[in-house]
C-alpha cells in the first residue's frame, strides 16, 4: 500500500538488498620514492604488451575500453582480499590506512607515476593527477546492481574497476549476475546521443581482471547487473574509481579546459518533458459541484467498481485528497474486468519467460516480453520499461484490455469529469501509457517536470502473490495481524513508486541512497491498516541529511487507483524491479496538466 516514510529513496540494508557497502579512501600524496613496479603481473609495461592493449581499445565497442586479464601479482590481491571486511571502512586517514600496508601498496601502486603513464600510453587520454585519487571498495551482494549512467562528472577521466569476487579460488559464474555491461549509443528524438535499450557488451567479474575506459558524455553509458547470488559468501568484491585530469600545480594541468560539448546522463536528469494530448476546446468543462451526468455514468460503469461512482462516495474522497493531495482507492475497476485481466498478466509472464518460478530468480535476457504489441521504452540513463501499442496482429485479452484502459477509459471526457469530481481539480490535457517492468531490468529514474503542477493517475495492476504461513498447530495463520510482509508488499522485489522533494545535490540521479521508516501512512481510501515498509535499492553509501526528502513511496499493487498532486520540481521515480520479483510489474499511468477551480464568490472578492 502506500505510505510516507522518510528518505532515503532506497531503504536501510537487509541481506536481499540491492545496495553494495562501500569503502572509500582519501590520502595526501607520498614523497617516498618506492618501485611500484613489483606489484604489477609480469609483463604489464612491456611495448608490446602496450601496443596490444592499446590496437584493441581503440577497436571495441560499443565504446573503446580495455581489459587486463591479470593486473597484480596475485600475492598482493590475496593479501588484500584478507585484510577484513574492506568496505565496512569508512573514509581512512593516513594513519589507518598504514595499519593495512597491503591495500595501501594496492592504492599507491595503481595511482603511481608508471601505471599513470601506461593507461595515458594505452588511451591517449592525456596527462592524470597523481594527487588527486578516488578509489572505493564496492561489495555487491544479492541484489545489488548499478543503474545505466556515463560517469561523467567533474575531471573525471579514466573509469576503471579491479575485481576481487568472492570465495577466492572459485570462478564467477554468468549466471550469478553482476556482469560490467556497456551500452551502444543512438541518436535521439532532440539530437542527443543517448544509449540503446540493451548492452551490446557484458563483461563478468573474474579474478584480478582489471577494466578500465575513458569518461567521454554520451558515449561512456554503462551499468551493473544484479548480482542473484549471495550462498556460501559469494560476492561481487571490487576496487573501482577514477582517474581525474591533472590537477593545478601537476604537470600537465590545463586551466582553461572547454567543456564538454554533451550533457552528461547526469545533467540530462534534471528535468524531463512529457508530451500532452489536450481535450477538445468543444467538449463541456465539468465541475466538481455538479453531479456526473447520466452518459458519463453509464460508460464509467463498464470499468469501475460501482462504489466510485457513488456521489457521497467521491464526495467524501474529494475532501480527504484535498486535503492530503493524495489519495490511493483498492479494488478500483470492476469485478468482471480483475476476473479477466488478472489470470492473463499471470500467464503473459510465463509466456515470456518472466515469471519467477521459471527462471528461479535469474536474469532474463533484455528481449524478454518484447513482441507482439509491446516494446521497450528508452534510453536506459532516465528509465527503461515496456509500452503497449495498438498493432495489426490480435492482442491477447489483457493486452486488449489494457489498451482500453489507457486508450479510452483514462482519455474520456467521461474520467476527466470523474477526476475533476474527486480532486477538485480541472484536466487540462494528459498524457497515459501502459506500463510493464519486468523483473531484473525496468525502472525508471528520478525526473521532475518544470513548470505548473501535475496530477498523477496510477492504476496498479501488479499480481499479488500470497504467502503460505502455516501455524505449529497446522492451521494458516494468513490472517493474523502479525504475518510478516513479504515481496512485493515488504518492498523487498523493488517496484515501489518514490516521489522525493526537489534537492541540489552533486549525486548522480542513478544513485538511490537506502533508508526506510515506519513513519505515517498515505491516505489510504480503502484499507488503513495495511502498513509495510518501503524497502528499496540503491549503489552508495547513506546520508542522514537527506531523509527528510522523500513525501512518498507505494509498493505495487492490483487494482489500486493513486492519484498524486505532484508540485513543481518534485521527483518521482519507480524503484528497479529485481530478479527476485515472482514477475512483472504492471501499471496504467496517467499524467494530467490541470487547472485550480475557483468558486464564483471567490473570484468576485
Amino acid at each position: 500500500m502506500a505510505k510516507v516514510r522518510e528518505r532515503s529513496p532506497s531503504p536501510q540494508l537487509q541481506a536481499s538488498d540491492s545496495l553494495p557497502k562501500r569503502l572509500k579512501m582519501t590520502h595526501s600524496l607520498s614523497t617516498t620514492t618506492v618501485d611500484h613496479a613489483e606489484h604489477f603481473h609480469t609483463g604489464l609495461f612491456s611495448p608490446k604488451n602496450i601496443q596490444q592493449l592499446h590496437e584493441a581499445y581503440v577497436v571495441n565497442e560499443p565504446f573503446k575500453y580495455a581489459i587486463i586479464e591479470r593486473l597484480f601479482q596475485d600475492d598482493l590481491l590475496k593479501n588484500v582480499n584478507q585484510t577484513g571486511d574492506l568496505a565496512s571502512l569508512s573514509y581512512l586517514s593516513e594513519a589507518q590506512l598504514a595499519l593495512f600496508p597491503n591495500l595501501l601498496a594496492l592504492r599507491d601502486a595503481l595511482y603511481s607515476s608508471e601505471f599513470r603513464k601506461f593507461l595515458q600510453a594505452v588511451t591517449g587520454c592525456g596527462p592524470l593527477s597523481g594527487t588527486k585519487q578516488d578509489m572505493s571498495v564496492n561489495s555487491y551482494t544479492q541484489g545489488c546492481h548499478l543503474l545505466n549512467h556515463d560517469d561523467v562528472i567533474g575531471t573525471r577521466r579514466v573509469s576503471y574497476i579491479l575485481y576481487m569476487p568472492l570465495p577466492y579460488g572459485q570462478s564467477w559464474q554468468k549466471e550469478w549476475g553482476g556482469a560490467l555491461e556497456l551500452y551502444p549509443v543512438q541518436i535521439g528524438p532532440d539530437g542527443i546521443p543517448e544509449p540503446e535499450a540493451a548492452p551490446s557488451k557484458a563483461i563478468p567479474p573474474s579474478w584480478n581482471q582489471f577494466i578500465f575506459f575513458e569518461v567521454q558524455p554520451g558515449k561512456s553509458f554503462h551499468s551493473v547487473e544484479e548480482v542473484v547470488v549471495g550462498e556460501d559468501g559469494r560476492a561481487r568484491l571490487s576496487i573501482s574509481g577514477w582517474f581525474h585530469a591533472a590537477q593545478e600545480g601537476e604537470d600537465g594541468y590545463q586551466s582553461d579546459q572547454a567543456a564538454p560539448e554533451l550533457k552528461s546522463s547526469r545533467e540530462q536528469l534534471t528535468t524531463s518533458s512529457t508530451a500532452f494530448v489536450s481535450y477538445s476546446e468543444s467538449s463541456e468543462l465539468p465541475h466538481p459541484g455538479s453531479p456526473l451526468r447520466t452518459e458519463y455514468i453509464s460508460y464509467l460503469s463498464k470499468f469501475l467498481n460501482p462504489v466510485y461512482l457513488q456521489t457521497r462516495t467521491m464526495k467524501a474522497l474529494m475532501t480527504r485528497f484535498v486535503e492530503e493531495s493524495n489519495i490511493e482507492l483498492h479494488h478500483f475497476l470492476s469485478a468482471s474486468l480483475v476476473s479477466k485481466l488478472e489470470p492473463d498478466l499471470r500467464e503473459a509472464d510465463q509466456a515470456d519467460g518472466l515469471d519467477g518460478e521459471a527462471r528461479q530468480g535469474r536474469i532474463p535476457p533484455h528481449n524478454a516480453g518484447v513482441s507482439g504489441a509491446w516494446s521497450p521504452r528508452c534510453p536506459p540513463h532516465k528509465w527503461r520499461y515496456c509500452t503497449l501499442e495498438k498493432r495489426m496482429e490480435p492482442p491477447r485479452e489483457s493486452d486488449a484490455i489494457l489498451l482500453q484502459l489507457q486508450d479510452d477509459l483514462f482519455t474520456s471526457e467521461a474520467f476527466r469529469a470523474w477526476l475533476c469530481a474527486l480532486t477538485n481539480l480541472l484536466p487540462l490535457s494528459y498524457a497515459v501509457e501502459a506500463r510493464r517492468f519486468r523483473p531484473g531490468l525496468d525502472y525508471t529514474l528520478a525526473t521532475s517536470e518544470e513548470g505548473e503542477s501535475r496530477l498523477d493517475v496510477v492504476l496498479g495492476l501488479t499480481p499479488q502473490v500470497e504467502k503460505d504461513v502455516t501455524s505449529s498447530n497446522g492451521k494458516s495463520k494468513a490472517n493474523e495481524k502479525d504475518e510478516e510482509l513479504h515481496g512485493w508488499q515488504n518492498g523487498g522485489w523493488g517496484g515501489w513508486e518514490c516521489y522525493m522533494a526537489p534537492h541540489d545535490d552533486e549525486d548522480d540521479p542513478a544513485v538511490y541512497r537506502s533508508g526506510s521508516s515506519k513513519k505515517n501512512h498515505v491516505n489510504d481510501a480503502s484499507c488503513s491498516h495495511d502498513h509495510g515498509d518501503a524497502v528499496g535499492a540503491g549503489e552508495l553509501e547513506e546520508d542522514e541529511d537527506e531523509d527528510e526528502s522523500t513525501l512518498l513511496t507505494v509498493q505495487p499493487g492490483f487494482n489500486r487507483l493513486l492519484l498524486v498532486l505532484r508540485d513543481e520540481g518534485v521527483m518521482r521515480f519507480v524503484k528497479y524491479v529485481s530478479a527476485a520479483a515472482a514477475g512483472s510489474r504492471w501499471d496504467v499511468c496517467g499524467e494530467f496538466t490541470v487547472g485550480m477551480l475557483q468558486d464564483e464568490d471567490d473570484e468576485d472578492s
